[in-house]
């Protein structure tokens, strides 16, 4: 028996010292996950060439006949707010969500957001620490004149037009929606730079006002807790941010809704993603594949 005994321990040994030895072959080359698309654009209003990133919705085809809303996402470089915002986009489309209908994403890269996104201020310290503010009336010319024909050229768009901004970004588009009212449907706009410039935007009058604005125009204006802003002359963002959703809802157009939503929770780094949930829950109804 000893022989058929160290005969039998030999092989089973020998066997599993082969199957330990066994590296698992690699069955593929690994591959990009890809997220979208990198565009370029070339803009004479701001005499200089623009990032695009692009999301385009699970079933995008150019060649059928489905067309598809736009959100266009002011801070959309990829290392900004471009991939966590079409995160939320993707989740809110899911059909066991349905919060949202599958949307075109274009997130806009920034090269001097002070630039862009301020408008002239008369406050002498802001003046100083901001060299390149107040070009925000060729910006937005930009959106107006190029960016949007483009995309509507480009892919395959609704009229339906969303923008998302925050901080200055919010300053924006708070700026767009009372002195460009019809650029855009909806307006997502989250801890607003109100106090730019002494807070003026909060006596800018607007058509958005007046009983005659037919434009569908949803507003979500969205704050944490916030606390003084950066300048010298003392405000409460969050305070601001109130005072601007009051004013707005003093319009006489039963085609303006305003939204107004506070998160003490959160603070200036950390809304953003709560901020866009609830936007898109609250501008948005319920069978929300419209």
């Amino acid at each position: 028996m000893k022989p058929v005994l160290s005969t039998f321990l030999f092989f089973f040994i020998a066997k599993l010292s082969l199957c330990q030895s066994v590296i698992p072959i690699q069955s593929a080359t690994p591959k990009p996950f890809v997220l979208g698309l990198i565009d370029e654009i070339t803009s004479e209003q701001l005499a200089e060439k623009r990032i695009l990133n692009i999301y385009l919705p699970e079933g995008y085809n150019k060649n059928d006949t489905i067309k598809y809303p736009v959100i266009y996402l002011l801070d959309g470089s990829a290392d900004e707010d471009f991939i966590h915002v079409v995160g939320l986009v993707q989740f809110n489309t899911f059909s066991w969500v349905n919060r949202l209908p599958k949307s075109i994403v274009v997130g806009i890269a920034n090269t001097d957001r002070r630039r862009d996104f301020t408008y002239p201020t008369n406050i002498e310290s802001d003046q100083k620490r901001n060299k390149t503010a107040g070009k925000s009336e060729k910006f937005i010319a930009f959106l107006e004149k190029e960016l949007q024909p483009y995309i509507e050229r480009t892919y395959k768009t609704t009229n339906s037009k969303t923008i998302i901004g925050q901080s200055l970004g919010g300053l924006l588009a708070t700026e767009i929606l009372l002195k460009k009212p019809t650029l855009f449907n909806k307006y997502i706009i989250i801890s607003p730079s109100l106090w730019w410039d002494n807070a003026s935007l909060l006596k800018q009058p607007s058509l958005l006002f007046e009983e005659s604005f037919k434009h569908k125009t949803d507003v979500y204006i969205g704050v944490g807790k916030e606390g003084l802003a950066p300048t010298d002359i003392p405000h409460v963002m969050e305070v601001d941010a109130n005072l601007m959703v009051e004013r707005l809802k003093t319009t006489k157009s039963k085609n303006v809704t305003v939204h107004f939503d506070y998160l003490p929770q959160e603070d200036h780094a950390t809304i953003s993603h709560q901020a866009i949930l609830n936007a898109f829950r609250l501008l948005y109804p319920s069978d929300g594949a419209r």
